[in-house]
């Protein structure tokens, strides 16, 4: 089974000096991937063994570590990271990029590691050390995902290390290969004739087989949902599963928004108030069967945040996505997606006050949302708003 690590993530190798992480990175990463705690210990100093150096290396590491996360480089950390507060420091820098920490741990015998310290030169320190780092290692095995570890991969003696091989996984919201074109469609709210009317001008061809629809779209082309499919409307359950049947046969991809989510949150039993539509929907869903209903939420909690299409020409997310967010895993980019950015205040109604982050957009891609109704879809720096109020007569 291969260790599976994200294309965009930080990855720190774990073990005792002589554990053979740099070996390891060397056989898996490129090296413009791996900082080396040693080699940085090098450059500021002329030796690698220098331990007074140690923290000028760290912050030189860290520095380049920030670099290169800034610029979505997966960036591996090779050094013990057997203290659990040096990892903790790791881990906060990793959510500050909002991308995946990983720890892969090298937990091999001390006397293996001890031996190969002293067959090296520049390892000349007592075999307390190793012993040291590896009870260090062993505590904190258990404690690594409450740390903030969203993969953990620990190889126990040195055939796991010899034997093991990687597989970069892309991010969910990576769909860079998938060029489309694609007939982006805005907050729909239930209106479902509506969005059958919009499909039908679009050139889809809306079947039935038993209660399941069958659309067949104009060749090549796909439709591509932007979330808040519920509430408000008069249909939202006919609209769920047009939308759901459609993305299952293909012909259309879907994110979510604020809507869904706060729907999901209900068909999990969770206590929400059932304000701002919800309730239509509830009512609406409680003529359809359990099975239903579960399908409805199954779906919902399979959807990204936001997709990055068309050789990332194209950003999609419900209510949009700034340049330095996208791409990136995180309930910061997850947060963003679905409700946008605020200013930290609040209005007269005690809703918070939304920031125009459009306004401020200096990134490549052409990003496309909806969220905020507006009388007319209008282009603000490579972006545009395409939720025209379809519910309220728009």
């Amino acid at each position: 089974m291969p260790l599976i690590v994200p294309e965009l993530s930080l990855v720190l190798l774990v073990g005792a000096s002589g554990s053979g992480k740099s070996t390891f990175a060397a056989r898996h990463f490129r090296p413009t991937q791996v900082l080396s705690s040693d080699h940085y210990r090098g450059v500021v100093s002329d030796d690698e063994t220098d331990q007074s150096a140690s923290a000028d290396a760290f912050e030189a590491l860290e520095f380049l570590a920030r670099k290169r996360l800034e610029r979505g480089r997966c960036t591996v950390v090779d050094a013990t990271n057997t203290d659990p507060q040096y990892r903790k420091r790791w881990v906060s820098l990793a959510k500050a990029y909002h991308v995946l920490p990983v720890a892969i741990v090298l937990d091999v015998e001390p006397s293996v590691a001890i031996e190969r310290n002293a067959s090296r030169a520049d390892r000349d320190f007592g075999g307390h050390v190793v012993r040291r780092q590896s009870r260090d290692l062993r505590r904190s095995l258990g404690h690594l995902r409450t740390e903030g570890f969203r993969y953990v991969h620990v190889l126990r003696g040195e055939d796991a290390v010899q034997d093991a091989e990687i597989s970069f996984q892309r991010s969910w919201s990576d769909r860079r290969d998938d060029t489309g074109p694609f007939d982006i469609i805005g907050d729909i709210h239930g209106c479902f004739l509506e969005l059958c009317e919009l499909l039908d001008e679009l050139g889809y061809a809306i079947g039935h087989e038993g209660e399941r629809f069958v659309v067949t779209p104009p060749a090549g082309r796909r439709a591509l949902f932007l979330g808040d499919l519920v509430d408000r409307g008069p249909a939202s359950h006919r609209v769920l599963r047009l939308v759901m049947d459609m993305v299952e046969a293909g012909a259309a991809l879907c994110i979510p928004g604020n809507h869904e989510a706060k729907l999901l949150r209900w068909l999990n039993g969770k206590n929400v108030k059932p304000s701002h539509g919800l309730q239509e929907t509830i009512d609406q869903l409680s003529g359809e069967d359990q099975a239903f209903r579960d399908r409805v939420a199954t779906f919902v909690d399979g959807l990204v945040s936001h997709l990055v299409l068309d050789g990332g020409r194209l950003v999609v997310a419900h209510a949009g996505m700034r340049r330095d967010l996208q791409g990136r895993a995180s309930g910061r980019v997850r947060e963003f997606a679905l409700y946008g950015e605020t200013t930290g205040e609040t209005d007269e109604f005690g809703l918070p006050v939304r920031y125009p982050w459009a306004r401020d957009y200096d990134g490549q891609a052409v990003v496309v949302y909806g969220h905020t109704p507006v009388p007319t879809a209008e282009w603000v720096n490579r972006t545009i708003c395409i939720d025209t109020g379809c519910v309220f007569g728009g």
